[in-house]
């Protein structure tokens, strides 16, 4: 397992993608600013250039001759996926905790980048992971229909949840307060939405193995 996650990553992972952590949570610093789409970049970038460089490279033949069973490829490929997202959210939070430090009586319109906004953004991440993870498995190849679909979920989800984050009284107090109560029902939030990230990425790797099974490798 540990040798297909390291093969996975030095024939897809270009070492930009661990320097685009730092850029893009270093947007975090922008006060006010859309913090969701930190996050999106990694879906917008980073996964879409990954999963070409595998087709380019040839990656499904080769690892199939390896002596793997496809079971060991889906885990090791997701592995490496789930494992840039956290490292893209937890940098993403350092930077979210510099931007509170410096601007602790901003007056923020959208969600401010606390723990319950952290909490929304593994579940944003977890919606990606389950469309895009089965939908790619179906053919092992093919990665347009995938990230269409699995993008405009997050960005739905992302947007839909920021729209009544600003119009409910009662969700706006919840992530834009600053009290004791307020830090505690966020704090729920990311713990609920951890959950949620793990769940929701366990249930799109089993889907996508038994997709992958179906799949005939040429």
């Amino acid at each position: 397992m540990y040798n297909l996650v390291m093969k996975d990553i030095k024939l897809g992972v270009h070492p930009l993608f661990f320097a685009m952590p730092l850029l893009t949570g270093a947007l975090m610093l922008i006060p006010g600013w859309i913090y969701f789409i930190v996050l999106l970049y990694f879906c917008w970038i980073t996964v879409p250039n990954m999963f070409n460089q595998f087709r380019s490279q040839n990656d499904l033949m080769f690892t199939s001759m390896m002596p793997v069973t496809k079971r060991d490829i889906v885990r090791a490929r997701v592995t490496v996926v789930a494992g840039l997202e956290l490292l893209h959210i937890g940098i993403a939070m350092v930077f979210g905790l510099v931007t509170l430090r410096i601007y602790p009586n901003f007056d923020y319109y959208f969600f401010p980048p606390n723990l319950g906004f952290w909490g929304l953004c593994f579940v944003m991440l977890a919606i990606f992971n389950l469309i895009f993870i089965p939908m790619y498995y179906k053919t092992a190849y093919k990665i347009g229909a995938a990230i269409l679909y699995s993008i405009t979920a997050a960005m739905l989800f992302a947007g839909v949840v920021q729209w009544i984050g600003i119009q409910s009284p009662v969700l706006s107090g919840i992530f834009y307060g600053t009290d004791a109560n307020s830090r505690v029902i966020q704090t729920c939030i990311l713990i609920a939405g951890i959950a949620i990230f793990f769940a929701l990425t366990a249930i799109a790797y089993r889907i996508g193995v038994k997709r992958f099974l179906q799949v005939e490798i040429q």
